[in-house]
């Protein structure tokens, strides 16, 4: 039996759009590549998400690794909050699911500054029972660490949790743990693999 669900906040929850943004801002598929590899796709991304970096410090290293895009990184970095796609979902479905009895947690590699922002702009973190976000524990999904802490911190049963994450090697670390998972890309599939775990 199912008792608690975990949700990822980035993509599942937040709706983090990165290409909406770019769009919306008008930046050319090159920029968008060329700020990817800069950002999330540089060898820099983990230490940040550990909280190793602090926002300057990460700034500026991935400045380094592209100096021609200083002035977009800037700006995206000031309107993050355009970033999220407020799905109208998102806390009726939390709310709902602690309704019907359900502990509801979130397990997140979501950045600092986007963490902020997705408060300010969601308040997830204010309706979600708890949970762990990655830069707070120094470790980041997949690695092992950060999901025993978050079954130690809320002395947790993984047979009795489903993890919904966007992307397979994280849900192959909590399946490592027994956890129950949930591959999200839209609202509907996970709906229907949750009622077919018994998660109304």
């Amino acid at each position: 039996m199912i008792k608690t669900v975990i949700f990822d906040i980035g993509n599942v929850l937040a709706g983090f759009e990165w290409k909406a943004f770019f769009r919306k801002f008008g930046y050319s598929e090159e920029m968008f590549s060329r700020i990817a590899k800069a950002t999330v796709e540089s060898s820099i991304w983990p230490e940040y998400d550990r909280g190793v970096l602090t926002d300057e410090e990460m700034m500026d290293a991935f400045v380094r690794n592209d100096p021609g895009i200083e002035k977009e990184l800037r700006e995206i970095l000031e309107n993050v909050q355009g970033m999220l796609t407020r799905y109208d979902y998102a806390i009726p479905w939390v709310k709902e699911l602690q309704q019907k009895g359900y502990q509801v947690l979130v397990l997140s590699n979501f950045g600092r500054r986007a963490h902020r922002d997705c408060m300010d702009a969601l308040d997830f973190l204010n309706y979600v029972d708890g949970g762990i976000l990655s830069y707070q524990e120094k470790t980041i999904k997949p690695e092992p660490e950060i999901y025993q802490r978050l079954i130690e911190k809320y002395s947790l049963v993984p047979e009795e949790c489903v993890f919904l994450d966007d992307t397979e090697k994280n849900l192959t670390a909590a399946a490592g743990f027994g956890m129950h998972t949930v591959h999200f890309t839209d609202r509907e599939s996970a709906l229907e693999e949750l009622r077919k775990l018994g998660v109304a």
